[in-house]
């Protein structure tokens, strides 16, 4: 997550770096592979967004109430989160809900 988030404007990737600073990271396990690569075989994420793909792998199979993403491109946006919950609650797995930093409201600057 670190490494995605440092790019950019070095500003806002500062920013960035230093919103995430108390959020858990997950580790990659072979089930959330499996997520991954059935989001991408299935289209739900497109063909080289492996990264994204991944993510929500990872969070799934942690079972993250949440995963805050920025990406409107292959993550946060109504057709696709539409399709990913679908995709992951048919597999039999409960799916993250799919939101910004500022949707969730939790990261709002004191």
């Amino acid at each position: 997550m670190e490494e995605e988030i440092s790019r950019g404007d070095s500003s806002a990737a500062q920013q960035r770096l230093d919103k995430v600073t108390e959020i858990q990271s997950f580790l990659i396990s072979d089930e959330a592979v499996r997520i991954a690569d059935l989001l991408l075989a299935e289209k739900a994420v497109p063909k080289g967004s492996e990264e994204d793909a991944l993510h929500i792998g990872i969070a799934v199979a942690q079972g993250a109430d949440f995963l805050l993403t920025w990406n409107f491109k292959h993550i946060n946006n109504a057709e696709k989160k539409a399709a990913i919950t679908r995709l992951i609650e048919s597999a039999g797995y409960a799916c993250p809900q799919l939101c910004s930093p500022e949707e969730l409201g939790g990261m709002q600057d004191d």
